[in-house]
């Protein structure tokens, strides 16, 4: 069990899905959770558009106002847009970027003077899409790739400090996020949302279940303990088999 008490975290996209499961898990580890999204339910405290540079900016500011220190953060705020290349909008390609690579960017900016005094963690929630790719999804796969790269250098750059720098890489998890894809999935293969789930959501899994938001936020304790003090600049894969195949 990680010791983690009293230690002050940024959990982005805690309204749903992982970002709720890691914020409700971390705080009942004895964390002070500051939970950002955009929208203000479950273990939210600020409120932030992570699109923007202000709205990063205030969910790090908010953490060492209430606080004053941060041990840990974890960009998981997340959104998907499914469509192919030839006919994905321009505005939803900066959108899914913005917040899906950017934004990790920017909260390790703007944390790292806090991380670097404290010998922090951070710890990206990407997806088994930063290795591997599946069509209809240039957005997101793009920027889950970027995020495995920045958490390379922020792993080299972090290392004389005592940070380290990880991504967890799930599978399909049951989040919103999936839930919400399959009729957009549905549409673009031209098949039922029956067949979409197991046919092509569940298809690349080894083991055909969904991953569960509870066991993603197990392994970012895992990462928080001890033992994931020797992780850095590498991703966690957790993908029911996935990229075995």
């Amino acid at each position: 069990m990680a010791d983690l008490q009293g230690k002050v975290t940024v959990v982005t996209g805690a309204a749903s899905g992982i970002g709720r499961a890691v914020a409700e898990r971390l705080a009942a580890e004895g964390m002070h959770v500051v939970g950002v999204d955009i929208r203000s339910e479950g273990p939210v405290t600020v409120q932030a558009d992570l699109t923007t540079r202000e709205g990063n900016r205030k969910a790090i500011d908010a953490a060492l106002e209430a606080h004053g220190r941060i041990d840990v953060v974890v960009p998981n705020a997340g959104v998907q847009h499914v469509s192919p290349v030839v006919d994905f909008a321009e505005d939803r390609w900066d959108q899914l970027t913005s917040l899906l690579l950017t934004s990790p960017f920017l909260l390790a900016k703007y944390a790292w003077p806090a991380l670097v005094e404290s010998g922090g963690r951070y710890v990206a929630i990407a997806s088994i899409h930063g290795l591997v790719a599946s069509p209809f999804k240039a957005a997101y796969i793009a920027s889950k790739h970027g995020v495995l790269g920045l958490v390379k250098v922020l792993a080299l750059e972090g290392a004389e400090h005592g940070v380290t720098a990880t991504a967890v890489c799930p599978g399909y998890v049951r989040t919103p996020l999936v839930e919400n894809q399959i009729a957009d999935q549905a549409k673009a293969h031209g098949m039922s949302e029956d067949r979409v789930l197991e046919e092509v959501i569940l298809a690349p899994h080894a083991v055909k279940r969904l991953v569960e938001p509870a066991e993603v936020a197990d392994a970012v304790v895992w990462l928080l303990g001890p033992a994931g003090r020797t992780v850095t600049g590498a991703p966690l894969v957790m993908d029911q088999g996935w990229s075995a195949r």
